[in-house]
């Protein structure tokens, strides 16, 4: 499998997700979706689906990141693949997992990315907050000067007064907080698509300068 570095990271990231992609991400080959599109035509894949699958595909596929510090690493690359609908809207699946986990990772109806396991749990509102949630979590690995981690129930004693939501990692069952001299992340994903309370986790990245809060975010 051929592969390249990333020259030109996808428009509408932040800066820090930018450098994190040009740094880190390489591309691989993938099949073009086109080539499958009567296939899932004959299949009763809607053509309006497979041109969503194609849209990712242009802007996405390929592309390889580092592991993801949860979800065991997330996608090995994205891929679009496997179209399926529940009846109120269609999914395709986002790239293979890559390691041996319980759920698939997932574009939703409307363009979230999330996981499906027991059930449909989008992690963040775009593909866009998955990357930039990859490239705050390297970021704030490196710069901070403390990292705590919370598990289960331990994460409703979280105290977030005076933080703010950090907005492009368009958070849904996944967030990141941004206090005075620390960043948090919180993950509840895992515990929902399985409805396994203990999964859910909160990271604590603390003793961050300015910098270090928002690193070109």
């Amino acid at each position: 499998m051929n592969a390249h570095l990333v020259n030109d990271a996808p428009e509408g990231l932040s800066r820090r997700a930018r450098s994190f992609v040009g740094t880190h991400g390489v591309k691989v080959e993938v099949r073009a979706v086109e080539e499958f599109r009567q296939w899932w035509l004959d299949r009763d894949i809607p053509g309006a689906v497979i041109d969503r699958m194609a849209a990712f595909q242009e802007r996405w596929g390929g592309l390889v990141l580092p592991p993801a510090p949860h979800y065991d690493g997330g996608p090995g690359f994205f891929n679009p693949d496997a179209p399926e609908t529940d009846g109120t809207g269609w999914s395709f699946e986002a790239g293979m997992q890559r390691t041996a986990v319980p759920f698939a990772f997932m574009i939703g109806p409307s363009g979230e990315f999330g996981i499906h396991g027991g059930r449909w749990t989008p992690l963040h509102a775009s593909v866009e907050g998955w990357v930039e949630s990859l490239a705050l979590a390297n970021h704030a690995s490196m710069r901070a000067k403390r990292i705590m981690k919370l598990i289960g129930d331990d994460v409703d004693g979280l105290a977030l007064e005076g933080f703010e939501p950090v907005h492009e990692v368009a958070g849904l069952a996944d967030t990141w907080w941004r206090g005075p001299d620390s960043l948090v992340a919180v993950h509840s994903g895992e515990a929902t698509t399985l409805d396994f309370p203990r999964a859910r986790t909160a990271t604590i990245y603390s003793g961050l300068d300015e910098w270090g809060l928002r690193g070109g975010g």
